[in-house]
């Protein structure tokens, strides 16, 4: 049998029918000046775009919170390059929309070029 997701003792039902000012008092409180100060342009239109009901969602704006509204939604997050598909689940309330799209990768160095160091100057050439 699997358990439902409850966030701070409310069920994910609850919380969809909540106002964003009544969520806002459960969320920590980084989140709850952010959402106080109001939403940026493009967040409201990023909320419109959503409420029309479309599946699949690109945005540029990482900064956006992570809603009730949002829980079963795919988004495409920027990252600087390309799109991350961002499957949103209730486990995610209260972050940002960047946080599941990483901006950074690990770096893989090869041998040094030629030229590089003195020494390289008598490694041959193929």
């Amino acid at each position: 049998m699997a358990t439902k997701y409850n966030f701070k003792g409310k069920a994910i039902d609850d919380l969809k029918k909540m106002s964003i000012e009544e969520y806002s008092k459960l969320v920590n409180s980084r989140i709850r000046r952010s959402i106080k100060r109001g939403l940026t342009e493009q967040q409201k239109k990023l909320m419109e775009c959503m409420r029309s009901g479309e599946d699949f969602i690109k945005t540029h704006c990482r900064d956006m919170i992570i809603i009730p509204e949002m829980v079963g939604k795919k988004f495409g997050v920027y990252n600087g390059k390309e799109f991350i598909v961002v499957d949103v689940t209730p486990e995610m309330l209260g972050h940002y929309l960047g946080e599941f799209s990483m901006t950074r990768r690990d770096i893989k160095h090869s041998a040094p070029g030629f030229g590089a160091t003195k020494s390289s100057k008598f490694i041959p050439l193929k």
